[in-house]
C-alpha cells in the first residue's frame, strides 16, 4: 500500500513538474496571440479612419483635377481593397496598394496651386497627415505584438507547449514596399 502511494505521488508530482510549465506556456501564448488581435484592432480603427477621410479627399481634388480621373479612380480602388479585406493580410496588402495611390494623388495636387491653398484640403490634407502618424504607430505596435509572439513560439520550452497546442508563426508584418527603401531625390 505505501509503495502504491509512493508511485502515486511521484506521477503527480511529475505531472506537475512537466505539465505546470507547459500550461503556464500556453496560456502566455494566447496571451500573446490576443495581444497580435488587439494590435492588429487598432490597426484596423486607425486604416478605416484613413477609409473615410479619403472619400472627402477625393472629392475635393475631383473638383479642381477632373482630368487626372486614373489617378483618382486608383485611390478609390485601393480603398475600397482596404475596405473589403478579411484577414491581416489582405487588409496590409491594400493597404500598401492605398499608400502608392495617395502618392500619386498627392503628386497630382501639386500641379494644382488653387488646391493647395484650397481650405477644405488643406483640413482633410492635415486629417490624413495625423492619420497616416497613428497608423504608423499602430503598424509599429502589431509589428511588435507579431514579433513577441514568434519569438515566444520559438524559445524552449515553449515552442513544446506551441506544437502540442497547435499554435503556429504569424507571419503578417508591415513591411517597406521597395520604393520606400530608396532615398528621395531633392532637386532645387
Amino acid at each position: 500500500m505505501k509503495t502504491i502511494l509512493i508511485v502515486v505521488g511521484a506521477l503527480v508530482l511529475l505531472a506537475l513538474l512537466v505539465g505546470g510549465p507547459l500550461i503556464g506556456a500556453r496560456n502566455e501564448l494566447v496571451t500573446d496571440r490576443e495581444a497580435i488581435n488587439g494590435a492588429w484592432s487598432q490597426v484596423d480603427v486607425a486604416l478605416q479612419r484613413r477609409a473615410d477621410l479619403i472619400p472627402n479627399l477625393v472629392e475635393t481634388v475631383k473638383g479642381f483635377a477632373a482630368q487626372e480621373k486614373a489617378v483618382i479612380q486608383a485611390v478609390a480602388d485601393a480603398r475600397s481593397a482596404l475596405v473589403s479585406g478579411r484577414t491581416p493580410q489582405e487588409r496590409i496588402a491594400a493597404n500598401n496598394q492605398l499608400d502608392s495611390a495617395l502618392s500619386r494623388l498627392l503628386v497630382v495636387v501639386e500641379n494644382y496651386p488653387q488646391l493647395k491653398s484650397n481650405e477644405n484640403f488643406l483640413r482633410l490634407q492635415d486629417e490624413l497627415a495625423g492619420t497616416e502618424n497613428r497608423i504608423a504607430q499602430e503598424r509599429r505596435k502589431y509589428n511588435e505584438a507579431v514579433q513577441r509572439y514568434n519569438t515566444n513560439i520559438d524559445l524552449f520550452p515553449k515552442n513544446i507547449a506551441a506544437s502540442l497546442f497547435g499554435f503556429a508563426r504569424n507571419d503578417a508584418y508591415f513591411r517597406a514596399e521597395g520604393a520606400a527603401r530608396e532615398t528621395p531625390k531633392v532637386k532645387f
